[in-house]
């Protein structure tokens, strides 16, 4: 409300010199919080900026590992750059290719399967530059994931990193969900290789307590961002912005105008504190994890994909007569249980199987909220088995 009521329009420093900095230290704080490396903080190369979504940070920096390839080796060249993800990747990243003009075609999502848990292999990623290197193609951007929307699958950051830096590829992080766990020393890891990469983001919407929009974006080299982004017309020149003596956010993201995003992330990290956010993450990940244990309990379900963080993915296993390996009888399910207003799940499908997602993200979910959950999908399936 204050965000909103102060009707900050804060696209220079000069703007709202508050707007500006409160932005620059708090996503200092969080670089902080997640152990990001020296580069993302504002002290150092690059540094961070909030985004209104995910979508837009992937593709801000899309286009400026475009442009900064496209420098190199001539603009003639756009139509022979290649983008790689896992197939598990956001549609967010074919909407930014789309946007910034490259092949879609070149978009290549790679397959992943129950293997790596559905994490992109770097074997599978070194043989695709491979075969569009020798085809006289460009490689240039990697988008990894930490937390993939289907299953919260993890990609090797490390490994892959080894690949990217020997192909001199822009490497940048989706952890839009999974980011926020990350602020807990046991789920750090998670993130290890994270001071390989170009860019990185979280959103604080997600599972950070706060409200929408305020999505997190640190980048390695600010002045690639600035390079790609940055107009500068008579009317909003000034001493400030002309001496290089301050950060002119307008420059790191698509639209000129801009809200007072920093105030809503202050807040949240001044009310709850590290320790209350933690807290926070941790109890959906137990909550989770109990969630998880009901379904390994009853040998009418499977769990389909490991459970990482706070989602479980899971089946309702089909009579042995099944045409369509059961995937009608678990669209039901979910249609049975939506339907009684009760509880709202969502699905997925991984390799082929229609899956059913529990994930606990609410604040105010508690232990007696997922026993309820568990107890209606329990009935439902039931009544769906006896009538099969």
């Amino acid at each position: 409300m204050l965000s909103a009521g102060l009707n900050i329009v804060g696209f220079s420093w000069i703007t709202s010199p508050a707007a500006t900095e409160l932005e620059t230290i708090v996503l200092d704080w969080l670089a902080k919080a997640l152990q990001l490396p020296h580069d993302f903080f504002s002290t150092g190369k690059g540094g961070g900026v909030i985004q209104g979504t995910a979508s837009e940070a992937v593709l801000v920096v899309l286009l400026a590992a475009r442009d900064k390839i496209l420098r190199r080796v001539g603009r003639s060249s756009l139509p022979k750059l290649v983008t790689y993800a896992s197939d598990q990747t956001h549609s967010a990243l074919q909407k930014a290719c789309q946007i910034g003009g490259l092949n879609p075609e070149l978009c290549r999502l790679l397959k992943t399967d129950s293997s790596t848990n559905f994490a992109l292999s770097p074997d599978v990623l070194s043989e695709a530059i491979s075969n569009d290197i020798a085809s006289g193609l460009i490689p240039f951007f990697l988008c990894a994931n930490v937390g993939t929307t289907s299953s919260t699958a993890v990609d090797p950051l490390p490994a892959l990193a080894k690949v990217t830096r020997a192909n001199k590829i822009w490497f940048h992080v989706d952890a839009a969900y999974a980011g926020s766990a990350c602020i807990c020393p046991e789920y750090r890891h998670f993130i290890d290789g994270v001071d390989e990469v170009d860019s990185f983001n979280m959103n604080a919407h997600k599972w950070f307590l706060t409200n929408f929009d305020c999505s997190l974006l640190w980048v390695k080299d600010r002045t690639a961002l600035i390079d790609s982004l940055s107009t500068n017309p008579e009317f909003l020149k000034n001493k400030a912005s002309q001496g290089n003596l301050v950060i002119d956010y307008k420059d790191w993201q698509i639209p000129l105008g801009r809200r007072f995003r920093s105030l809503k992330l202050w807040m949240v990290l001044r009310l709850y504190g590290l320790e209350g956010l933690q807290t926070h993450i941790r109890n959906h990940i137990a909550m989770a994890a109990y969630f998880e244990e009901l379904v390994g309990q009853d040998t009418r379900f499977k769990l389909a994909a490991p459970r990482t963080f706070s989602l479980v993915c899971f089946r309702l296993l089909p009579p042995p007569n099944s045409e369509d390996n059961g995937n009608k009888l678990n669209h039901d399910l979910l249609d049975s249980v939506n339907a009684t207003g009760s509880i709202f799940i969502t699905h997925t499908v991984l390799a082929g199987e229609f899956i059913l997602r529990f994930a606990v993200g609410a604040p105010l979910t508690e232990v007696r909220h997922v026993n309820v959950a568990w107890q209606i999908l329990q009935e439902k399936a039931t009544a769906l088995l006896v009538s099969s």
